[in-house]
């Protein structure tokens, strides 16, 4: 069985720093301490001033396939993901056709299983009239359901009530959530297509896909959850008003209601608009810098427990339309850890925290398997982490098919050197191990 010892790493895990040997044996962490011994055989990595974290673990992206492989497949950008220090990633159901049967939902299995790089599982799509499909899925398998209760691709708005209540009722699995209110929207849309036909200003998006829209919507949700029980985790707050609806007064594992917010509602603001243009047009909108300190301040003080990326591609050509016909979304999966490690560096984030809402959190909130951690005994996903080496992202160094981030022309001040995928090396330097695949998590439920 083949070994790896990574020496002298600096090792981010349960709220620690220590420096430390991580011994790898086939696709399991054996061993952690000083003094591992080094066989002829075994592959030595001197990690002596950089940083081991657990790999990253994102808990929404949309890699496009099948059905809209123009934009990306899972190959193209499950291998940016290993590139930016994330191992597992859970995609989304809104592909063409949806993953809303339980046959469509394998199928997505099955190509991951040959092209990922990564660990992934996907989502099992609810629309308004899918309920007995839904109700088998397997929990032990699937990550979660996936309802979008405002802006969907095709049928997948659940706006039946008494549906949406009875899927909240009948299921005892995690039921992820996408909250804008899409009357709001479509009446705030309309307002400003009589004024600016097709070619409304970005600067309008957030006002279009408004703070009310967004709270409406996920006051509801949290509101259904308390009433029925069921355990629900609300995707990309997006503003500081939201915050109040979650708690962060008893531990993660005790919560049935949680929250994520994603990198793009972290760095960016209405600001930006100006410079980026269309091309940080996500749902939910980017707000104001109040709503980015708000949601700054509820991850610091756990009322957000997760942070992803909502990793949505589109070609450059698609975006470059005008506001009405732009899609919204765009690539993070290779840049996200980079931005956070650059919240570190300016004393926003602690390492500690970022590996929490990063990593161990979104393992402890899905139930994954031996992921999440660095222990003995879990899946080798590490990732080594160089702070002090800077580079600039320009568009020879970006890896997602459409070929293009918001962060091009960003400097970020850190590297990530090395991916381990199930104790496999596979990333190393720019280079990737071609050979080698992920796996599909599995969860304890």
């Amino acid at each position: 069985m083949k070994k790896i010892v990574i020496k002298n790493a600096k090792i981010i895990n349960e709220g620690q720093i220590i420096v430390s040997d991580v011994l790898i044996e086939g696709k399991f962490i054996v061993e952690i301490g000083n003094g591992i011994e080094i066989l002829p055989e075994t592959k030595v990595i001197d990690a002596l001033g950089n940083y081991l974290l657990p790999g990253v673990i994102d808990d929404q992206v949309h890699f496009r396939e099948p059905g809209l492989t123009h934009k990306a497949n899972i190959a193209t950008e499950s291998k940016a993901a290993v590139a930016g220090g994330i191992t597992t990633f859970i995609e989304m159901p809104n592909t063409v056709p949806q993953a809303t049967t339980q046959k469509l939902l394998q199928d997505k299995f099955d190509v991951a299983a040959k092209t990922s790089y990564a660990n992934y599982s996907f989502m099992f799509g609810g629309t308004n009239d899918n309920l007995e499909e839904l109700l088998i899925t397997d929990p032990k398998k699937v990550a979660a359901i996936k309802l979008f209760l405002g802006s969907s691709t095709g049928n997948m708005l659940v706006d039946d009530e008494v549906v949406l209540e009875k899927i909240f009722s009948s299921t005892k699995m995690l039921i992820a959530v996408h909250c804008e209110d899409e009357t709001i929207i479509q009446d705030n849309l309309a307002s400003a297509k009589a004024v600016y036909g097709d070619n409304i200003p970005i600067e309008l998006h957030p006002k279009i896909r408004s703070e009310e829209a967004c709270y409406t919507s996920s006051s509801k949700a949290v509101a259904l959850a308390e009433k029925t029980g069921a355990r629900l985790h609300v995707f990309h707050l997006s503003t500081a008003k939201e915050t109040v609806l979650f708690r962060n007064d008893i531990p993660l594992e005790e919560k049935q209601i949680t929250a994520e917010v994603c990198i793009h509602h972290l760095w960016f603001d209405d600001s930006f608009y100006k410079e980026k243009g269309t091309l940080i047009k996500w749902n939910p909108a980017i707000k104001t810098k109040a709503d980015k300190k708000g949601l700054w301040k509820a991850l610091l003080t756990d009322k957000i427990d997760v942070i992803a990326t909502d990793h949505a591609p589109h070609t450059l050509k698609e975006k470059s339309q005008v506001y009405t016909k732009a899609p919204s979304g765009g690539p993070l999966v290779q840049h996200g850890l980079l931005a956070m490690l650059e919240a570190t560096h300016h004393g926003i984030l602690s390492l500690e925290k970022l590996v929490e809402k990063m990593c161990h959190n979104p393992a402890i909130l899905f139930q994954i398997e031996k992921r999440g951690f660095i222990k003995k005994g879990y899946y080798a996903d590490l990732v080594l982490v160089d702070l002090e080496s800077p580079q600039l992202i320009t568009k020879d160094t970006i890896l997602y098919k459409c070929g293009w981030s918001p962060f091009e022309g960003t400097t970020f001040n850190s590297e990530i050197t090395h991916t381990f995928v199930n104790g496999v090396l596979m990333y190393n330097q720019g280079e990737f191990n071609e050979e080698s695949k992920g796996m599909q998590i599995t969860f304890n439920r």
